[in-house]
C-alpha cells in the first residue's frame, strides 16, 4: 500500500491509501487535460496532480492552445477557451469554484488555486460521470468558511494518556517519544487526504497543552513550521493549541493577568515571532479554565477578556483564535443537585455575547456535556447572535467505540448541523457557525489504516464533506466514500457496507446508554459499560437511577431550569414528558420506569428491548462482513472482522450489564422473558 504525488511528496510504503488509491483517479487520468494557472504553491499542487494521474492513467496534460477533455482555469488567465469563457459571469469565491461540461469539455472554473485545488478533487470524486452528458455550470462554494481538525497530540508520552490524547489509532504523525518524525512525507500525504474533502486548517497538538508541548510556541517553532510547510500545498493553515499561562511558563513573567500591559506585550512579541517564521500561521487555540488547565478567572478575569488578548495580538497578522467554550466545575458535590454540569458553558457565555473581538471564535461542543452518543444541541450556539461561533465535533470515536466498533457518525453530523433552534424555516446550526466553522477532533494517527479500524475512516472523510456542504446526505457521502475507498467494487462490496454502516450510530446507541442519559462508561477510558461509573465522581455526568426511576430533571418547574436556556419552541418541549422526544428523555427528566414512551413502549421495557436489539445487530454486521471474503484486499479484510469481533463481545458486555442493572433497580421483568442476570 503507497500513496504517492510525485514531484511533491514521496512514497508512504505500508500506508493505505484511504480515499484517494490510484484507480480513483483513473476516469480523469485518461483525459487531455488543460491546466491554466499561477505560479502559486497551491496551483503547483493541482499541475503535481494532474501531471500523475496522467501519466498512471495514459492520459496527456496539454498545453494552452490544445484541445481538451477536462480544463482547470484561473479566471484570471489569459486566453481561455471558449467552454471556459462560456462558465464565466460566476463568483465562486475565494475557496469556490464552477463546474460544468460544455461541447464535450469539463471545465473547472476558479478565481483563486484552492478553488481550483477543490475543484479537481471534485472531478475525482465524481470519476466517469465528470465526462458524460453535457451539463450547465454549477457553483460551489464551502458553507462554512472554517473547517478544521483539532489533534490530540502530545510531544513526551503522557503517563496516562499516551501520545495522542483520546486517540485510537496509533501513535502521533507529527512526533514520537519527545522529537519530530523525520520523515514528513506522511504529513504531506495527510494534507492531501484533507483537501480532496475540503479541510483547510488543522491544530497540531493537544488542547491539554502540557510543558514540553507549550514551548512550540517559542523555541521548538520549527517543528511547527517544519509540518506547516507540509500542509501548505494542499491549501491547509497550521494553528497551535497555547497555554494560557505561557508568559509564566515561557516567559518568566510573574502573571498571565490578561489586562497587564507587560503581559499583551508579551504576547504580542511572541506572535510576531511566530508569524515571522510561519507567515501563513492560522492562529491559536486554548482550553482555559477547563479540567484543570488555567485561564482567565485565577485573574477575576472573564473570557472575553482573555480572549481578547490573544486576538488582540493575532489581528495584525490575519490570525485568529479558537476559544474553547467547555468550561465546567469538574469537582462538584454529586449530592448537589442544583448544580448542573449541562447549564456551565451557556452560564458562563451567553453573558459575553457581543464582548469577543472579531477574530475570536468561540468554540462550542455540538452538545452541552461531552459527545455522547446522543445530546440535545448546544444552547450556546443559539445564544450568542453577536459572536463568531465554532461548532465543534469528534471524530475520534472516544464515546461512540474508540475505533473498535463500527458507528459511522455521519447522520448524526447531519442532524446536528441541520437543527433548527427557532423552528422550521429558521436557520440551521450550520448557518449560525457559517462564520466561525466546525472543528473537530482528529481520528489520525500512525496506524497503516490512519483509523484504526478501517471503516473508521469513512468518518473522518464525512467531516470534511459536511464541513464544506452540510446540507449532503450522509448516505450519499458514505457511498462516495465507498466508491473512492474501494475503486472497482461491485455491488456485494457497496451493498454490504452499507448494510453494515449505514444504521450504525442508532446500533450503538441501543445497545449503550439509553434515552439520552449518557456516561455509562468506565471512568478514565471510557470504554465499555460501567452503570454507575461516573455516578458518585466530582465529573458532574449522573444519571440519578433509584428504585422508582431514572434520568435528570432538568426542567424549569422542578429541576436545574436547563431547558430555560433555549429558545421556543425547544424549551417548551424540552420542557414537557409528553412532548420531549424519546431518544433524549432522560436528559431533560426523571421518569418511572413504567412511563410510556411516545413509541408506546414503557421506558424500562424500551432499555431491554433496545439493548437485547442492538447486541444481536452488531453480530449482524460481523455476519454481512463476511460475505466480502474473497473480495476486498485480505489485510484490510482481517483488521475490520478483528474489530468486529470485539464489537460483538463489547456490545453483549453493555447489554447484559445495562439490563441486569436496571432489573434489579426496577424489579420489572422483561415482557419477553429473555435471560438477563
Amino acid at each position: 500500500m503507497q500513496v504517492e504525488v510525485p514531484g511533491i511528496q514521496a512514497n508512504v510504503p505500508g500506508v493505505h491509501p484511504a480515499w484517494l488509491p490510484p484507480d480513483a483517479f483513473r476516469a480523469a487520468g485518461t483525459r487531455r487535460v488543460l491546466v491554466l494557472a499561477d505560479d502559486s504553491e497551491v496551483a503547483g499542487t493541482v499541475r503535481a496532480e494532474v501531471a500523475d494521474a496522467c501519466e498512471r492513467h495514459g492520459g496527456a496534460v496539454v498545453a494552452p492552445g490544445a484541445a481538451g477533455d477536462l480544463v482547470l482555469a484561473l479566471s484570471t488567465a489569459g486566453d481561455l477557451p471558449p467552454a471556459v469563457q462560456a462558465s464565466r459571469g460566476q463568483e465562486p469565491g475565494p475557496e469556490g469554484f464552477v463546474l460544468g461540461r460544455r461541447d464535450g469539455v469539463t471545465v473547472v472554473l476558479a478565481d483563486h488555486p484552492a478553488g481550483l485545488l477543490y475543484g479537481w478533487f471534485e472531478v475525482v470524486r465524481r470519476g466517469a460521470a465528470a465526462f458524460g452528458e453535457d451539463w450547465p455550470a454549477e457553483v460551489h462554494r464551502p458553507a462554512l468558511r472554517r473547517r478544521m481538525l483539532d489533534h490530540w497530540d502530545n510531544i513526551d508520552v503522557h503517563p496516562v494518556m499516551g501520545q495522542v490524547e483520546r486517540g485510537y489509532s496509533g501513535g502521533s504523525i507529527f512526533w514520537r517519544d519527545g522529537v519530530p518524525h523525520e520523515d514528513l512525507t506522511r504529513v504531506r500525504a495527510y494534507g492531501r487526504l484533507l483537501a480532496a474533502t475540503g479541510v483547510n486548517a488543522v491544530a497540531i497538538n493537544n488542547v491539554n497543552v502540557h510543558a514540553t508541548e507549550a514551548r512550540l510556541l517559542t523555541d521548538r517553532l520549527a517543528e511547527v513550521a517544519a509540518i506547516a510547510a507540509e500542509l501548505r500545498p494542499y491549501g491547509i493553515r497550521v494553528h497551535l493549541s497555547v497555554n494560557f499561562a505561557s508568559p509564566i511558563a515561557l516567559g518568566g513573567l510573574d502573571s498571565a493577568d490578561p489586562l497587564d500591559e507587560g503581559v499583551r506585550a508579551w504576547w504580542a512579541r511572541t506572535t510576531e515571532r511566530v508569524y515571522e517564521t510561519i507567515p501563513d500561521f492560522g492562529g491559536y487555540v486554548v482550553k482555559a479554565d477547563s479540567e484543570g488547565q488555567p485561564g482567565p478567572f485565577a485573574y477575576g478575569r472573564s473570557h472575553a477578556d482573555g480572549a481578547n488578548m490573544l486576538a488582540d495580538a493575532l489581528a495584525p497578522h490575519g490570525g485568529v483564535v479558537h476559544w474553547r467554550a467547555f468550561v465546567y466545575d469538574h469537582r462538584q458535590d454529586w449530592r448537589d443537585r442544583s448544580t448542573d454540569r449541562a447549564r456551565a458553558a451557556h452560564d458562563h457565555f451567553a453573558p459575553l455575547d457581543g464582548l469577543f473581538r472579531d477574530n475570536a471564535i468561540l468554540q462550542v461542543k455540538y452538545g452541552p456535556m461531552d459527545f455522547q452518543p446522543r445530546e440535545p444541541i448546544s444552547p450556546v450556539i443559539a445564544a450568542m447572535p453577536a459572536t463568531r461561533l465554532a461548532v465543534e465535533l469528534q471524530v475520534t470515536q472516544e464515546y461512540t467505540g474508540q475505533q473498535r466498533h463500527v458507528c459511522y457518525l455521519g447522520p448524526m453530523w447531519s442532524e446536528v448541523l441541520g437543527f433548527r433552534f427557532w423552528g422550521p424555516g429558521e436557520r440551521t446550526v450550520a448557518e449560525v457557525a457559517a462564520r466561525g466553522g466546525l472543528v473537530a477532533v482528529s481520528n489520525v494517527g500512525d496506524d497503516p489504516y490512519w483509523t484504526g479500524h478501517p471503516l473508521a475512516q469513512a468518518n473522518l472523510y464525512a467531516f470534511g464533506r459536511l464541513a464544506w456542504a452540510p446540507d449532503l446526505d450522509p448516505a450519499a457521502i458514505l457511498d462516495e466514500w465507498i466508491g473512492l475507498t474501494f475503486p472497482g467494487g461491485d455491488d456485494l462490496v457497496r451493498g454490504t457496507l452499507h448494510e453494515i454502516m449505514d444504521g450504525s450510530w442508532a446500533t450503538y446507541e441501543r445497545y449503550t446508554a439509553p434515552l439520552g442519559v449518557g456516561f455509562m462508561v468506565r471512568p478514565g477510558h471510557h470504554y465499555g459499560p460501567d452503570v454507575d461509573g461516573y455516578e458518585y465522581t466530582p465529573w458532574g455526568t449522573y444519571h440519578f437511577a433509584d428504585r422508582d426511576g431514572v434520568g435528570v430533571d432538568r426542567t424549569r418547574a422542578t429541576g436545574t431550569g436547563y431547558t430555560g436556556q433555549y429558545p421556543a419552541p425547544w424549551s417548551e418541549v424540552y420542557e414537557s414528558r409528553s412532548e420531549c422526544p424519546d431518544e433524549l428523555l432522560l436528559f431533560f427528566h426523571h421518569v418511572p420506569y413504567q412511563h410510556v414512551l411516545q413509541s408506546g413502549t414503557t421506558v424500562i421495557q424500551h432499555i431491554y428491548d433496545t439493548h437485547f436489539a442492538g447486541a444481536e445487530e452488531a453480530a449482524g454486521m460481523r455476519l454481512a462482513w463476511e460475505k466480502l471474503a474473497g473480495s476486498v484486499d485480505p489485510a484490510l479484510y482481517a483488521r475490520v472482522r478483528e474489530r468486529l469481533d470485539e464489537q460483538v463481545r463489547c456490545a453483549e458486555e453493555w447489554r447484559d450489564q445495562v439490563n441486569t442493572y436496571f432489573l434489579r433497580k426496577s424489579g420489572v421483568p422483561d415482557a419477553h422473558g429473555r435471560r438477563i442476570y
